[in-house]
């Protein structure tokens, strides 16, 4: 039985023993390449391999080269290493693992030791832990009862009633409880720190933080205090950090990770000279930290970087608003008085409006305040809101001529309503501290109508609220409180304020409770002040106190609808109500007042400036263009996937909507016209292709596609000549080679067919009158008739050179073609050949060059030859011609090369007849 016979009659069964025997009849080259199940190829293997049927390497080896094609990850496939042993390594190999078995083995035995013999932990394991199991240490019967017993009798009975209980003496069992022997306290220590340091490796700092800190607790070290301090800088509590990197340098002076890590500290909070500082420090100790010298070169960029700011921004100016009268109220406003820069009209503290919200943290002043009303700290002085005054474009304030001269020569970037006053000489002369980017700050400017000693003590906390002293804030807020509650003054809107900063203090701790007391206070001096009612509302939010939180936020809402942080809020709390409540949730909501008309900040939208619009435009374009690229590839990557699934109609649309977008892509263009040409829509193809050749002329995918399409438009000459392209680019492409060779054959048959059916007939040609040099000929039909034909030997046009040419031609004269050669340029020939080449004109010319010519002027020949391959279709018709026509081709370019000129060399008729044959 054949293994043709074998293998049909495997298939016709429905399911393969895969349990019995394999047959001696499967053990053959044509069944294992025509079987297809891996799983039997595999069990086929198995048998080659075990020798049950005899030893045959070759045909075990094409088993698995042909499991290999079909399942390349078959176990079958997996062959095992042998384990090394000494005979397969080399001596020094084999040296160096023995060397470390024995060292591995002599330290094993010394920790052994030292275990046994350590007799520090004895004690605690005893009381607390049971004897290890395993071990060679035996506990006497006799001394686990008695240590029960003592256990037992050293334990205090406790208390079971009220009369027990008052006689139960706390402070004395506190005291038994805290005495531990400082190697315990050690042991303890250690253990907090060793899970903070694996709470720290699981990127678990706030936990790791815990674990420090109870290892603190029992003994301080300088490891867990620098352990702390990296988990704090990773948490990003700079001053929890400086802290804790201040305590390690007190007690070990110039550590390096200490002050390493200070440095750090000081550069995030800007710093940057005494973090420059301390790391010249610690490479004066490790010249070679690496990470210390890289942290040097950023703070010292960051230092030139304020000091090029500084210098750019020239000098401070102090700003100052004055007591004037409203156009339309009776009030007054005033204003903080404080010294910064002209650019922007920087805060004392509490908030820094340069920053954005993410990065300060807001404490309710969530969207940015316009220039109308000015904002002065953590709570403006200007928040007059409850008694309807608010700052506009018709405040007056006194400015010297020095000022507006700065002004005018470009030192204010950004226009302010608020007014200047540069005299100087006449200014507060009280301290002024430098606060975060280069600002200064007069700590003691006044302060509405709060005293000297009270103003300095809230500017002294605006100042330690934005440099993130939140702590020291907050007492400083207090001590101004006090203050103001012993002095007796009265001065709602400045103890307003007080009790809003301090709010704020208490929402950055996180003590929300505080925070919503502060600020209903604040509420009772000045109702509907908006910060305190946006910092009572996150306070309630953070307790989850969702329907009060509302409330605030939504009359938040009423006093100004461009607070985006409400309108956020009010959005979240919403769906958690609905969650919460279900339908009906706006019944249970307190009641929300209503704000008056006075109390209402009313915006006047002003035009955006050129620059604006500028910038949004430019926003829009980049939006736009990055959307676009994200829509791009995702049309793209779709259309390639419809393509692998062979749906080219789909397919064909997303590289259409690609397009759409990106006009100029070319890969497009090539992947359309695969999928056109995939549904026989080969003019679509063609111009697809046309289109991909404009955007790059070389591209290989183009050329040979566009083939495939003129192939089907049966452009049989056009496809020869793009596929010959794609050959001289890449000789390699297998599948180029096969689709000439196919259309070739196809070409030859077209031109077969249009070819007529009786041979050609002869063209009488007359004398023409004039001086023009002719030459008669004998034609087969002509001397029948006793006729000549004349040929023109100086043609002035293609259509005259072609008569000529046919003449000779049809009555075989190659004397006469060699003469009208002769008398034709080299650089005319493509031109008249370019309307009627084919491969008998060209195997004629050769002849006629060979046989007379080539004696007369070989260089004339040589000539002709460089200059006819460039002719129109020229490789299409070289393909055209038959053995004998090739043949008398090489002939001539052999008895070409065996002349001797000064024109040309043998190279040079080498390299041409590389062209020809």
């Amino acid at each position: 039985m054949s293994a043709d016979a074998v293998f049909s009659l495997q298939n016709s069964s429905t399911t393969i023993d895969y349990s019995g025997k394999v047959p001696v009849e499967h053990l053959d080259y044509d069944y294992i390449e025509k079987c297809k199940d891996v799983k039997y190829l595999e069990k086929i293997l198995k048998v080659l391999r075990s020798g049950e049927e005899g030893i045959y390497p070759h045909l075990i080896q094409f088993c698995e080269h042909h499991l290999k094609k079909l399942n390349p990850s078959s176990r079958a496939l997996r062959k095992e290493n042998s384990v090394p042993t000494a005979a397969s390594l080399s001596k020094e190999e084999w040296r160096q693992i023995a060397d470390e078995l024995k060292t591995w083995q002599e330290e094993t035995k010394k920790a052994d030791t030292s275990l046994k013999r350590q007799s520090m932990f004895d004690d605690l394991v005893n009381k607390t832990m049971p004897p290890i199991r395993g071990s060679n240490c035996s506990v006497p019967l006799g001394q686990n009862s008695n240590s029960k017993e003592k256990r037992n009798s050293s334990r205090p009975v406790l208390p079971r009633d009220y009369q027990e209980w008052d006689k139960f003496d706390v402070e004395k069992e506190c005291e038994r409880i805290d005495v531990l022997t400082q190697e315990e306290k050690f042991l303890l220590a250690n253990r907090e720190k060793d899970k903070g340091n694996e709470a720290f490796k699981s990127k678990d700092y706030e936990e790791a933080v815990a674990y420090y800190s109870r290892s603190l607790s029992i003994i301080p070290t300088v490891a867990a205090y620098n352990n702390r301090a990296q988990a704090e800088i990773n948490l990003k509590h700079w001053h929890n950090a400086m802290r804790d990197c201040q305590s390690v340098l007190q007690l070990e002076p110039g550590n390096m990770k200490a002050l390493l890590r200070r440095a750090t500290v000081h550069k995030h909070m800007g710093n940057f000279q005494q973090a420059a500082e301390d790391l010249r420090m610690v490479l004066m100790e490790e010249p070679h930290n690496a990470a210390a010298t890289q942290l040097l070169s950023e703070t010292e960029k960051k230092l030139k970087e304020c000091h090029s700011e500084q210098q750019s921004r020239g000098k401070k100016i102090l700003i100052q608003e004055v007591e004037v009268e409203d156009c339309n109220s009776n009030h007054k406003t005033k204003a903080e008085q404080i010294v910064c820069p002209v650019e922007p009209s920087q805060p004392v503290g509490g908030e820094d409006s340069s920053a954005s919200p993410a990065e300060r943290g807001d404490m309710g002043n969530a969207q940015k305040k316009p220039h109308d009303r000015g904002d002065g700290g953590p709570h403006s002085e200007s928040n007059n809101s409850h008694h309807g005054i608010r700052r506009s474009k018709g405040d007056k304030y006194k400015a010297s001529q020095e000022s507006k001269e700065k002004i005018a020569n470009g030192t204010n970037k950004r226009g302010s309503t608020a007014s200047l006053q540069a005299d100087q000489s006449s200014g507060n002369k009280g301290t002024v501290l430098g606060g975060s980017a280069g600002e200064t700050v007069n700590l003691d400017a006044p302060c509405g109508a709060l005293p000297p000693p009270l103003a300095r003590l809230k500017n002294e906390g605006n100042l330690l609220f934005k440099n993130g002293q939140f702590a020291d804030a907050l007492e400083k807020y207090s001590q101004a409180i006090q203050g103001y509650t012993d002095s007796g003054i009265d001065s709602p809107e400045d103890l307003c304020i007080l009790y809003s900063n301090r709010a704020a203090c208490y929402l950055k701790d996180g003590n929300s409770q505080d925070c919503i007391q502060d600020c209903t206070r604040a509420l009772e001096l000045q109702p509907f002040s908006l910060k305190p009612l946006l910092r009572r509302a996150m306070a309630y939010e953070s307790l989850e106190r969702y329907r009060k939180a509302y409330v605030d936020y939504k009359t938040v809402l009423q006093i100004d609808t461009s607070v985006q942080a409400a309108h956020d809020s009010v959005n979240r709390i919403t769906r958690l109500l609905i969650e919460q409540d279900g339908p009906e949730w706006r019944e249970k909501l307190p009641e929300i007042p209503l704000v008056p008309l006075s109390a209402q900040q009313h915006h006047i939208k002003e035009p955006p400036s050129a620059e604006v619009l500028q910038a949004r435009a430019e926003k829009a374009a980049r939006d736009a263009e990055r959307k676009a690229e994200v829509l791009f590839t995702a049309l793209k990557q779709e259309g390639n996937d419809f393509v692998k699934k062979g749906h080219y109609q789909d397919a064909l649309g997303k590289y259409t909507e690609c397009l759409k977008l990106k006009p100029e892509e070319c890969a497009i263009y090539t992947n359309r016209a695969l999928c056109y040409l995939k549904l026989d829509r080969f003019t679509e193809a063609k111009q697809d292709c046309d289109a991909a050749l404009k955007l790059e002329p070389t591209n290989k995918k183009a050329f040979y596609r566009r083939a495939l399409a003129n192939k089907g438009l049966k452009d049989y000459l056009a496809c020869s000549s793009d596929l010959q392209e794609v050959l001289q680019q890449d000789p390699n492409v297998q599948e180029a080679e096969k689709e000439l060779e196919e259309v070739t054959v196809l070409l030859r048959q077209s031109l077969a067919e249009a070819s007529p059916a009786e041979p050609r007939k002869t063209v009488p040609i007359t004398e023409v009158e004039g001086d023009e040099e002719t030459i008669a000929i004998p034609d087969s039909e002509s001397s029948c008739r006793g006729e000549d034909i004349t040929i023109n030997l100086k043609p002035t046009n293609a259509h005259e050179f072609g008569h000529a040419l046919n003449a000779a031609c049809c009555g075989g004269n190659t004397m006469a073609c060699a003469d009208l050669l002769a008398s034709t340029a080299p650089d005319m020939l493509p031109q008249y050949l370019s309307t009627q080449l084919d491969g008998h004109t060209i195997s004629f010319i050769m002849q006629a060059l060979d046989s007379h010519l080539l004696e007369k002027d070989p260089n004339l020949v040589y000539q002709h030859l460089k200059y006819l391959h460039t002719t129109d279709r020229f490789s299409v018709v070289l393909m055209m011609l038959t053995k004998d026509e090739r043949r008398h081709m090489t002939q001539l370019f052999e008895h070409l090369s065996a002349v001797e000129s000064t024109e040309y060399t043998k190279n040079d008729v080498q390299n041409l007849a590389n062209k020809y044959i």
